[in-house]
């Protein structure tokens, strides 16, 4: 009740937002082959959450240097993932617009296809999406020629040096042919998929591109698309996914974009949980626990310059209340190693047993300190050791 007293109206939209920023890159990754390993990162961010909380201390300071090292890991292992994210991003606010074909360029294209199916030539079409994807294609012949059925059966003509590649489609022109894409080696996916289907997941694994494949065993036609392939069993539902891709869907008219949202909302409620669960814990550190107050903690003593020849026997008390001024969240995090009353012995040997504890002998954390101790004077119990009373 007393967090929820604290909710301002700005509090809430500020959740909302980091909240919408984690819901996207958790979307994101989920679609890349990096989210096997990000799903061990989190689980290795909960088990130091857990480690903190129990006051572990061998595993939490462990899991601290190892996080510090995997900081630099992260940029380097997940490089492309990191890139396509920033790229999504910048299209996303440009509001950049993919060159897509006309709706008689559509109609070849899905002509054209199932004619190849037909005597099972195999084929490779790329419509790029917003996102840009040249520095994913290598090779090719440059042509810029007007799309047409005819001149789409005769690039993938198996007598022609090109046809093995894939054909890159910009509004009504062909760009290139004979284009080489990056493999997918998502095996599960591909199933019985020979190299074009390979080479259209690829692609559509690491770009929003869509690209078409026609097999030239099967004589099947596939659509690759947000990291999925999948086959199409009509002209008519190649056509309409053409539609859809291209943002002019015969569906009758209406808040597209509006149900567009909610579609992906009803599809990603459950990663729209966790952003929202992790963006409000990463609220409740970052600003209820950024708040300074004070609060009273019960630590223990610790006896530091004993004199050789003496042993501790015991210490009254062996704890002592303190009041503690600072963050939140670092009084919360702070554990039984951050935390205690050192009492310097020296003097016992000049027969001293009583010590008065001062603030400046409070052992806390950074950005933490000490307002009062209670109580202030500890009594020392020693005797001597053996070795000296033999002596």
């Amino acid at each position: 009740m007393l967090l929820l007293a604290e909710l301002r109206l700005t509090d809430l939209i500020d959740i909302l937002i980091v909240a919408s920023l984690i819901w996207f890159v958790i979307a994101w990754f989920r679609t890349s082959q990096a989210r096997l390993a990000l799903m061990g990162l989190a689980a290795l961010g909960v088990l130091f959450g857990l480690a903190r909380g129990l006051d572990l201390q061998l595993t939490t300071s462990l899991l601290q240097g190892f996080f510090a090292v995997l900081a630099v890991m992260l940029v380097v292992v997940f490089q492309e993932d990191l890139r396509r994210l920033f790229e999504a991003i910048a299209v996303w606010g440009l509001r950049r617009g993919a060159p897509h074909p006309p709706p008689d360029v559509e109609r070849a294209l899905v002509r054209s296809l199932f004619h190849l199916a037909q005597g099972k030539v195999g084929a490779l079409v790329i419509l790029p999406g917003r996102e840009p994807l040249d520095r994913h294609l290598n090779g090719g012949v440059h042509l810029d020629g007007r799309l047409s059925e005819q001149l789409i059966l005769s690039l993938f003509d198996p007598q022609t040096p090109g046809h093995d590649g894939g054909v890159l489609v910009h509004s009504n022109r062909v760009s290139r042919f004979g284009v080489h894409l990056p493999l997918s080696t998502d095996w599960d996916r591909l199933g019985a998929g020979g190299t074009r289907h390979a080479a259209a997941l690829g692609l559509a694994e690491r770009c929003d591109a869509m690209c078409l494949v026609v097999s030239e065993e099967r004589g099947e036609v596939s659509i690759a698309q947000g990291g999925e392939i999948h086959g199409v069993s009509s002209p008519e539902e190649l056509a309409l996914a053409l539609q859809r891709f291209i943002g002019r869907s015969t569906r009758p008219s209406g808040p597209t974009g509006m149900e567009d949202l909610f579609g992906r909302l009803r599809r990603g409620w459950r990663e729209g949980v966790v952003a929202l669960g992790l963006a409000s814990s990463i609220w409740y550190v970052a600003v209820p626990g950024g708040a300074v107050e004070t609060i009273e903690r019960r630590v223990s003593v610790r006896v530091e310059n004993l004199p050789e020849g003496f042993e501790l026997v015991s210490v009254e008390p062996a704890d002592v209340a303190i009041r503690l001024e600072g963050p939140r969240r670092d009084l919360y995090m702070a554990g039984s190693d951050d935390l205690f009353v050192r009492v310097d012995a020296l003097l016992v040997q000049l027969g001293r047993r009583t010590f008065t504890l001062g603030l400046d002998q409070i052992q806390s954390p950074e950005g933490i300190h000490a307002l009062s101790v209670e109580p202030d004077k500890v009594r020392l119990s020693v005797k001597k050791s053996v070795e000296a009373s033999e002596s």
